[in-house]
């Protein structure tokens, strides 16, 4: 990368001319093969939801969020009420197209559209969607969204820095990790040191190739076993774009 220089010949960054903020994330609906993802309903969606993440047989998953577990449905429906009506988070819910049933949701949140930056966050994925094609293809439905259809620059990952699966979900996905920021977050008591990671959009077309290599139906066996990793997938796609 050439350095450039004002006219005080001090290094300053490239020029954006063009550049102007963008649309803030919206209540959409995006599609895909294996689900689809959908503005959050409490009505339509926690009953659902809550069966969902009752389902494993105990509520670890819980622990590194921020709120839950809930132990009732109607308390989860409470939650559900509040997270449907926020507009930063804006919450949505991942609908398994096997069975059309919620099972997971996530969130587009620390919303930037002056910068262009937007953080994904509040994933929470039942057991009927872990180590399933439909998990990894929620993540790439939001992230496609917020790069081609809202223009944003920067998609960011964070989490506490001792949750070990969600760090390896973000190496996995392609994020970047930057860094620890120490004592950031108190949360259920406790403090979080929380690691960064982020995509910018300059990566996304690699990334994105890499995706769709791997959820094409000829990646998988008649198991539904995947034949090539979505880290080697990805690399292959970096590669052929040198």
């Amino acid at each position: 990368m050439s350095l450039r220089l004002n006219e005080y010949d001090q290094p300053v960054g490239e020029p954006l001319p063009d550049w102007s903020p963008r649309p803030l994330p919206a209540g959409v609906t995006l599609k895909g093969d294996h689900c689809r993802l959908e503005p959050l309903n409490a009505d339509r969606h926690a009953a659902e939801l809550h069966a969902a993440y009752r389902s494993g047989s105990d509520q670890r998953d819980w622990t590194y969020m921020f709120t839950g577990p809930f132990e009732s449905p109607e308390e989860y429906h409470r939650y559900a009420e509040e997270a449907a009506a926020s507009g930063d988070p804006r919450h949505y819910a991942v609908i398994d197209l096997a069975d059309g049933t919620a099972t997971g949701t996530l969130s587009l949140m620390r919303q930037d559209p002056d910068h262009g930056v937007v953080e994904i966050g509040n994933v929470m994925f039942s057991p009927a969607m872990k180590r399933r094609p439909i998990s990894t293809e929620a993540q790439f439905l939001a992230m496609r969204y917020v790069f081609e259809e809202l223009g944003y620059r920067r998609y960011e990952w964070k989490c506490d820095s001792l949750n070990a699966p969600s760090r390896t979900t973000a190496a996995r996905l392609g994020f970047t990790f930057e860094g620890i920021f120490r004592q950031a977050v108190v949360y259920k008591g406790r403090n979080r040191d929380t690691a960064w990671y982020s995509v910018t959009d300059t990566e996304w077309p690699a990334i994105k190739r890499g995706f769709e290599a791997w959820l094409a139906p000829g990646n998988f066996d008649g198991q539904a076993v995947q034949r090539r990793s979505l880290a080697e997938l990805r690399a292959a796609a970096t590669a052929v774009r040198r």
